[in-house]
């Protein structure tokens, strides 16, 4: 499969579990989704994100939301990458987890984010997630009928040994949900994407939530799909909306071909562990 057409929804965060979920169906209900292959949703659009709000909105694997996400990739027939959700481990613990569907349904990723967003800017933006959430522990790539796909969340992706793991596993894509600030997006939302994919070579696809002044939490949005030249091939603004593009599989080969420095990298100075 050289083509991979995708389906980037960026939504605002609405106050409850089921308005999201409605929101969710109603988005793909109104999108010509017939020749699409994939369609990706932001971090933490299932839930406002707020600390306070993540053990009110957690649910347990194969819940309410999960099964919601399940059917619609089947209604659909399309790769579902269901953004993020407070996500109540059976160890009794919160994590932030990302949750992908093929196109009968069925679960064949899931990340928790492994690095949690603590941060206290001068000026800017505080937010702790550790105050109510737990890291996760695993690098996270999954087969697909178009390739293998790696999947991140937001502040993950600032740590290019991640990014790097992913590649090491076989990924010519990476999804990467995530709800940049008002603080961080200016600054490094396009610059964050646009390296990892030239570092690595892949497609990359960053899906935000739309910015709405009203909540707490105030997203950068600015959803975009960067090729493995690191060129933007698409890119929303910071309004609810969705991006439709394709994305070349030959131009991954066809990059590392030309630029071949991941067969450069010289492993033996600085091995890379698994």
């Amino acid at each position: 499969m050289s083509f991979v057409d995708i389906r980037v929804f960026q939504t605002k965060v609405l106050g409850t579990k089921e308005e999201n979920l409605k929101q969710m169906e109603e988005c793909m209900e109104r999108a010509d989704l017939k020749s699409t292959d994939l369609v990706t949703f932001p971090e933490m659009f299932l839930c406002p994100y707020e600390t306070a709000c993540f053990p009110a909105f957690a649910e347990k694997e194969g819940g309410t939301a999960w099964q919601w996400f399940s059917r619609l990739a089947k209604t659909y027939n399309v790769y579902l990458s269901a953004g993020t959700m407070p996500e109540l481990g059976e160890d009794g613990r919160i994590y932030n987890t990302a949750y992908v569907f093929d196109r009968q349904g069925h679960q064949i990723g899931k990340h928790r984010k492994v690095h949690l967003f603590d941060i206290d800017i001068r000026g800017g933006q505080y937010f702790k997630e550790s105050e109510t959430l737990s890291p996760g522990n695993e690098v996270t790539v999954f087969d697909t009928e178009f390739g293998k796909v790696g999947l991140c969340i937001c502040y993950d992706f600032r740590f290019p040994e991640l990014a790097r793991q992913m590649v090491n596993r076989g990924a010519q894509i990476f999804i990467v949900p995530a709800a940049f600030n008002m603080t961080t997006g200016p600054a490094h939302w396009e610059l964050l994407y646009r390296s990892r994919a030239v570092d690595n070579q892949v497609f990359v696809i960053g899906t935000a939530p739309a910015r709405d002044m009203t909540a707490s939490y105030h997203s950068w949005g600015h959803s975009l799909v960067v090729n493995p030249w690191g060129e933007i091939i698409e890119m929303l603004g910071e309004n609810e909306g969705s991006l439709r593009c394709q994305l070349e599989l030959e131009q991954v080969k066809a990059v590392r071909e030309q630029l071949p420095l991941l067969a450069h990298r010289r492993q033996d100075i600085y091995p890379v562990e698994f």
